[in-house]
């Protein structure tokens, strides 16, 4: 395959690097591309050295079967005609397109289908905080329709990109040498804190990261889920958390959920809270799985459950499903890279 990463000097776009070889995914060629200010700039991957090209509107992705985008949603929205122009598959890291009804938005545990009826050429991957929500969602939905989720995020620093790591670090030493912290990347310190606001407020006093929850579960899972979330930002380095309530259509045995759980692909069981046993985003970090525990009925409604959900949002939630998208078109669409194993 020949494969481009569009914004690779970012967080995500190195994450991409690091996904791929971790993976072994075939690649012939491979090219980087970024803004002005990051072209020049060499990335090393698999041996060999790679220079970054600045993506313009003339750039020639005509030999490229699949680029990971993660630049932003305008750049997104301004070069994706420039991508896909010659038959390219842009899997696009960004909001930009994920609402779009002619872009599917994909997590190949749960509708991996999907991704064959791109008529653009683009194919979404989705915010993080979804993610491995809908992956944990997807067993318990195939026993009984799920009606309603009620989810508590608990967000890493990461999530708002390397500089917002480097930010809570800053943050920790300076208080605990007895400094004013510096604050910069977030509304209010984070560190010793929690901030319950994840991007910007809505007209319904909803934050856009709490409405992505709702829009995007629904697209994804083909229902009519509601999703009601309250996201909250916690001086955690790398990996998110969620606290999950879910009411479904018929009462639900734990042991039954339990099982489909095991089951299920992406999704790992870590529940023995007796012996305290349960993800932890400190255990979670860099690995690729979402973890699930803590699960139990819910003690309000009896066709209610509730669990704990923890992903790195950095791999699951961002570079590893885009590239376990690519993955899945490999395995399931003739049609990527035809040409060259032609």
């Amino acid at each position: 395959m020949n494969i481009a990463i569009v914004g690779v000097s970012g967080a995500v776009g190195q994450e991409f690097l690091r996904v791929l070889d971790e993976q072994n995914f075939p690649i012939d060629s491979l090219r980087l591309f970024g803004s002005a200010r990051s072209a020049g700039r060499r990335y090393a991957f698999r041996g060999k050295e790679y220079e970054v090209e600045e993506l313009t509107h003339e750039s020639d992705f005509s030999g490229v079967d699949i680029a990971f985008t993660s630049a932003g949603a305008s750049t997104s929205k301004e070069f994706a005609g420039t991508i896909t122009r010659h038959g390219t598959v842009m899997i696009d890291n960004s909001s930009a397109f994920r609402m779009d009804s002619d872009v599917p938005l994909v997590v190949p545990e749960v509708n991996g289908n999907d991704a064959l009826l791109r008529p653009r050429g683009i194919i979404g991957n989705p915010n993080c905080t979804t993610i491995q929500l809908v992956v944990a969602l997807k067993p318990v939905d195939g026993l009984s329709p799920i009606r309603n989720v009620h989810v508590a995020t608990y967000q890493a620093a990461s999530g708002a990109g390397a500089s917002a790591m480097d930010e809570l670090v800053e943050q920790t030493r300076q208080i605990s040498a007895g400094e004013t912290p510096t604050v910069e990347k977030f509304s209010h310190q984070l560190a010793f804190n929690l901030i319950p606001q994840v991007d910007v407020f809505m007209d319904n006093d909803y934050t856009k990261e709490e409405m992505k929850m709702f829009n995007e579960t629904r697209k994804i899972m083909h229902s009519d889920i509601k999703v009601s979330a309250i996201c909250v930002r916690v001086p955690v380095l790398r990996a998110h958390s969620e606290a999950v309530w879910v009411q479904t259509e018929n009462p639900l045995e734990i042991r039954d959920v339990r099982r489909a759980m095991e089951n299920a692909p992406g999704l790992v069981v870590l529940d023995d809270p007796r012996s305290g046993k349960y993800p932890m985003p400190l255990d979670v970090a860099g690995s690729d799985p979402v973890y699930v525990g803590r699960l139990r009925k819910d003690l309000c409604d009896e066709r209610s459950l509730s669990f704990w959900v923890v992903g790195d949002q950095i791999k699951k939630g961002a570079a590893l499903n885009a590239v376990q998208i690519a993955q899945w078109l490999i395995e399931n669409d003739p049609s990527v890279g035809r040409s060259r194993r032609e």
